[in-house]
């Protein structure tokens, strides 16, 4: 069901599948144009938004656990993206990581929206997750802390450039 799967509810969100409505194309578009953003990603997307749509519903349809997700505020807005992918030149290795507008900072959105991605990891059986932050991003060195993240350090083992880098385990059920 596109690059994010089902639709994922919390108290105040929806998180639901990018599509490449002008709506949503032209929100990505914003969102991905903005220094703020992207200088913690490494810059912007060097493709084209519907592009990078497809390509994360490439991702979806890989692997039913992974997804990227549009965080749809209570008004109905974009507030972001949540996603939920493979770490490069890892071993087994995902990532949890959220991107949101500047206008959507500050509300609590990141750290919710990343619960419920990392509860619905949690129950399609992965083990663990990771998050990766540029030095000095100090709001998702926050939501990392908030979600419970143990911080491992500064790492260049899956991009080519030193990040904080921050784990989640998943909890231990016994029977």
């Amino acid at each position: 069901m596109g690059s994010g799967g089902e639709r994922l509810c919390t108290e105040r969100l929806q998180l639901r599948a990018w599509t490449t409505a002008p709506d949503d194309l032209a929100r990505l578009e914003d969102l991905y144009g903005r220094d703020e953003v992207t200088r913690w990603l490494g810059g912007p997307p060097t493709l084209p938004m519907a592009e990078l749509v497809a390509r994360w519903q490439v991702v979806r349809r890989a692997d039913e656990r992974y997804g990227c997700w549009a965080v749809q505020r209570p008004d109905g807005v974009a507030a972001g993206t949540v996603l939920l992918k493979p770490l490069p030149q890892g071993v087994g290795e995902v990532e949890i990581g959220w991107h949101l507008h500047p206008d959507s900072w500050g509300q609590g959105y990141a750290t919710e929206a990343a619960r419920a991605v990392i509860g619905r990891a949690f129950g399609l059986g992965l083990p663990e997750v990771y998050a990766v932050v540029r030095p000095g991003n100090e709001r998702s060195m926050a939501v990392c802390r908030r979600l419970g993240m143990a911080p491992l350090g500064r790492m260049r083992h899956w991009y080519d450039v030193e990040l904080e880098a921050f784990r989640l385990m998943a909890p231990v059920v016994v029977d």
